[in-house]
């Protein structure tokens, strides 16, 4: 559902499907292809981003269903860079409380 109907945006690290639910909190879901690396290298990205999303759930919109996807660029990437990817996608959602004063760095 959030594939067909929710909107993407993409950076050189992270795609990010949204699409608004009923209800008053957000799901998300993880998604890392055999394509960026073996199960540790994967296993490690999806722990990055989870964190990385736990740590700044407060900054994000309630009510929405989100899917994120690691690309191969992630592959090999330091915790501050797939939390900087995460946050600049829900800026250019605009499902974050970040406006542009913050220091979030434009990453590709």
């Amino acid at each position: 559902m959030v594939y067909k109907h929710g909107k993407s945006f993409a950076n050189r690290l992270l795609v990010m499907y949204v699409l608004e639910n009923d209800l008053n909190k957000n799901r998300i879901g993880i998604s890392v292809s055999k394509k960026v690396g073996n199960s540790i290298i994967r296993h490690r990205l999806t722990r990055l981003i989870r964190e990385s999303y736990r740590l700044n759930e407060q900054l994000f919109l309630n009510g929405l269903d989100m899917v994120v996807i690691a690309r191969p660029g992630a592959k090999g990437k330091s915790y501050k860079d797939i939390e900087k990817s995460l946050l600049h996608l829900g800026k250019i959602h605009h499902i974050t409380g970040l406006n542009n004063e913050n220091n979030i760095d434009q990453v590709d």
